[in-house]
């Protein structure tokens, strides 16, 4: 157990930050096992002699697990609790690296994917619900965010780990061999992050939900001092006992406009088509042009573009607040996807068409990628929290899928032009919902953002 602040008033942001630091570790995973496949997809078109339906299948099964694992994980979270959960989703992420590098067809290749994206779908979910219930209200967007650069890091640390393998061998050892160094690299992380696990608490506020407010105490009172965490304590068994804590309640009564937020905010998130980008990018440049090389390095500069804007957001996450970071971002976005458009259509190749990619994913990285978590984590009633993330979780999931699926096969039909204009076209709708429907809740408790929407919304 961490240790307890000299002062019974100030927050240990010690302690604060290194759970943070062990739960974000999760987000890593998921960076990490979700990216991963954009190194190994075009070797495993010609391993597999696969159709491009078969290309979006080979990289959206482990979306699929995600889809069920973030079904399940709001359940499980309210019921077994949330580090619980974490470490179970560690155990699945070392089982899928394992079994996903050595298929001997497609098929047994997706079955170990899926069970990947079982872990990856409760990850992103329970991680930043975890963050969020621990979290000092004045800096708990700033350290959700840190879950989002985790996810960052993660892909920027798998793309670095896929060039180097890639860059190994010729054409032919990377189909046969390649590609299960990738998938089997993601080992390490799962371990490393099952073993951290055992060293951090449990929610307090699940804690306290479960009727073990003297635990619940104990924990709050190491990260917030003595004073703060009665006072903590109180305002979360107050929020209890006037909830009735249904699912039905959710969709129909005071909370409605919350889960219409969180679903809808998840989906805008994901449709604008980041993980187009993230899953093919290598494919993307070597598809005008670009040597196999060159487009895995610079799919490299995206993963760094990628980490360094995650910064912008956790600077000003708490300070401009998070419908700011949406629309600022998301205009950059639409713009981009534009650009991107342009060039394809009018053959832009080279560093033009890199540095149009390079701006969305800089307005991705400042907006959507970590203020979406921030968002979902932070609107939702505590007894009901747990599956209510789930809801808005599984429907993001359920976005990633229909994205990484068809891709591929618009590229084919419709040509990567209109392709990316259907993209910027979702971006301005997603500009107009958070403009009139996401409400600001920077520096607001989890318990006033309830009280508020108890109040007939925020």
């Amino acid at each position: 157990m961490p240790t307890t602040s000299t002062s019974p008033d100030t927050t240990n942001m010690r302690t604060v930050y290194m759970l943070t630091a062990v739960a974000a570790l999760g987000g890593l995973l998921f960076g990490y096992d979700t990216a991963v496949i954009s190194g190994a997809i075009g070797f495993l078109k010609i391993k597999f002699q696969l159709s491009a339906a078969m290309v979006g299948w080979a990289a959206s099964s482990a979306i699929i697990g995600c889809i069920f694992g973030a079904m399940f994980a709001g359940w499980a979270s309210d019921k077994l609790g949330r580090k619980r959960v974490l470490v179970y989703t560690a155990i699945l992420f070392a089982v899928s690296a394992i079994g996903a590098a050595f298929p001997a067809n497609l098929t047994q290749f997706a079955i170990f994917r899926f069970i990947g994206g079982l872990g990856i779908g409760a990850a992103s979910m329970v991680s930043p619900l975890y963050i969020t219930e621990l979290a000092p209200a004045k800096i708990r967007g700033k350290l959700v965010s840190y879950y989002q650069l985790a996810i960052v890091i993660g892909i920027l640390v798998i793309f670095f780990v896929n060039t180097l393998i890639q860059g190994s061998g010729d054409e032919s050892w990377n189909v046969e061999y390649g590609w299960r160094y990738m998938m089997a690299s993601g080992v390490l992380p799962a371990v490393l992050f099952l073993v951290a696990l055992f060293f951090v608490p449990e929610s307090p506020r699940w804690l306290a939900k479960e009727g073990r407010q003297k635990e619940a105490l104990g924990i709050l009172s190491s990260i917030n001092g003595a004073e703060k965490a009665g006072e903590i304590l109180r305002e979360v068994m107050d929020t209890l006992n006037e909830e009735q804590g249904t699912l039905r309640e959710l969709f129909t009564g005071r909370f409605k406009k919350a889960i219409f937020v969180g679903i809808v905010l998840s989906v805008f998130s994901q449709v604008q088509g980041i993980n187009a980008i993230m899953y093919y990018a290598p494919e993307i440049f070597k598809a005008v042009g670009t040597g196999t090389d060159a487009a895995f390095q610079q799919t490299v500069i995206i993963g760094i573009i990628n980490v360094l804007f995650t910064f912008v957001a956790i600077q000003w996450v708490d300070k401009q607040g998070r419908k700011s970071l949406l629309l600022f971002g998301g205009a950059g976005m639409g713009l981009s996807l534009i650009m991107v458009g342009l060039a394809f259509h009018f053959g832009w190749t080279g560093y033009g068409l890199l540095g149009f990619i390079l701006l969305y994913i800089a307005s991705f990285a400042a907006s959507y990628g970590p203020v979406t978590w921030v968002v979902i984590s932070e609107i939702f009633p505590i007894k009901m929290r747990g599956v209510a993330m789930s809801v808005a979780t599984l429907a993001l999931w359920i976005a990633v899928y229909v994205v990484t699926q068809m891709f591929p096969i618009l590229l084919e039909q419709a040509g990567p032009a209109v392709t990316f204009w259907i993209f910027g076209a979702m971006s301005l709708l997603a500009f107009l919902f958070v403009l009139f429907q996401v409400p600001e809740t920077k520096e607001k408790t989890l318990e006033e953002i309830e009280q508020a929407w108890m109040n007939d919304g925020l």
